[in-house]
């Protein structure tokens, strides 16, 4: 993978960010930061190296990890051996599980293999606006950012995703011991089904709250990324915190129908649009 530095000002905390699929430096360089902590992204999982010295020095690593990245995040960071000095204590995991690949808990197995074989650049067009929802059109104006532009071929995308299902299978059962603080999901993901994902943090002792929003939301991170201690607010009045058992706010599984791809079920709404709930 790639680590790349967003701020580097050699200070006493990192702020650690684990993109999704297909993340590069652009979707986040432009967020307020908090002041005492360096910035580092890791994103394009092609390979899943992972320099562990560059986390040297710091006496509080906090995690912000998104989509995917939420499993490759607990794999690395329950692999990396850091100083008895660091703590990982207020770590967030972002519209993702540690069952990325995962009919119940994750995405749907089928839904997932589909997208990978399809993929092209029709696809992930559609593709970008099940995931992005009312943000489509920010988040295509941060592939033109003028320090980081969104550099990478749809070829390096699909090589990207299928890397991530052999890292994913290949390491089912690394990572579990990694503790997370609080787990966020949208209720109007496309991607991750919602109902999924608070079926993976039942059970857990993982903080679990639900907001209205799509996969990727501009606000969502803005409020994430800029939170130096305590778990920050969420940008969205319909916020809940779900303490208790998730069993009540779980559709029956067997009544929901289930695209062959990603891509499948694209809300017959104009463009920019909100999208409907899955």
């Amino acid at each position: 993978m790639k680590q790349i530095f967003l701020r580097k000002d050699n200070s006493p905390c990192l702020l650690l960010i684990f993109g999704g699929w297909g993340s590069w430096p652009g979707l986040f360089s432009e967020y307020s930061f908090p002041d005492g902590y360096d910035v580092m992204l890791c994103y394009d999982y092609r390979s899943s190296g992972f320099n562990k010295d560059l986390l040297a020095g710091y006496g509080h690593v906090r995690i912000v990890a998104w989509s995917m990245g939420v499993k490759v995040a607990s794999i690395i960071m329950s692999g990396a051996v850091l100083a008895p000095s660091v703590s990982c204590a207020d770590s967030i995991a972002v519209n993702g599980t540690m069952f990325p690949v995962d009919d119940s808990r994750g995405i749907p197995e089928n839904v997932f293999a589909g997208t990978l074989e399809r993929m092209g650049a029709p696809v992930l067009e559609k593709f970008l606006r099940r995931m992005c929802g009312k943000d489509l059109g920010y988040y295509k104006e941060r592939m033109h950012d003028g320090r980081y532009p969104l550099d990478r071929s749809v070829e390096d995308l699909k090589e990207e995703l299928a890397s991530l299902r052999t890292f994913v299978q290949e390491n089912a059962s690394c990572g579990t011991g990694f503790r997370w603080a609080a787990a966020v999901v949208g209720r109007d993901d496309l991607v991750f089904p919602a109902a999924n994902q608070f079926r993976a943090w039942e059970g857990t002792g993982v903080r679990v709250v639900g907001t209205d929003c799509a996969h990727y939301d501009r606000d969502l991170f803005g409020s994430l990324l800029c939170c130096s201690g305590h778990f920050p607010v969420i940008p969205d009045s319909n916020s809940d915190v779900i303490q208790d058992s998730l069993s009540e706010v779980i559709p029956d599984s067997t009544s929901e129908v289930v695209p062959n791809s990603l891509f499948d079920v694209i809300p017959s709404v104009a463009e920019g649009s909100e999208s409907p709930r899955p």
